[in-house]
């Protein structure tokens, strides 16, 4: 018998002693009330990120069109050509 064997042994004789644990009626109901309350807050976060990120990305779009970043700027170190 190896150790692994012996162990589990052990393990399902300590299950078998034991009387099942008493659980209260209303503990199934009260956990399916906070996991569900927990899915809507993780729905809810997860559409406000989206709408934030897709906020966020209208604004960089409008924002790079009106500044124009990959134009380069006119040069200011030279004067202007006049009296030719």
């Amino acid at each position: 018998m190896s150790l692994q064997e012996r162990q589990e042994a052990a393990v399902r004789a300590v299950l078998d002693a034991a009387p099942p644990p008493v659980v209260p009626p209303e503990l199934g109901a009260e956990a399916l009330r906070r996991g569900g309350r927990a899915l809507r807050r993780r729905r809810i976060a997860r559409r406000a990120l989206l709408f934030l990120l897709g906020v966020a990305v209208v604004a960089f779009v409008v924002w790079a069109t009106m500044a124009r970043p990959w134009v380069e700027p006119p040069s200011k170190t030279t004067p202007p050509l006049t009296g030719w």
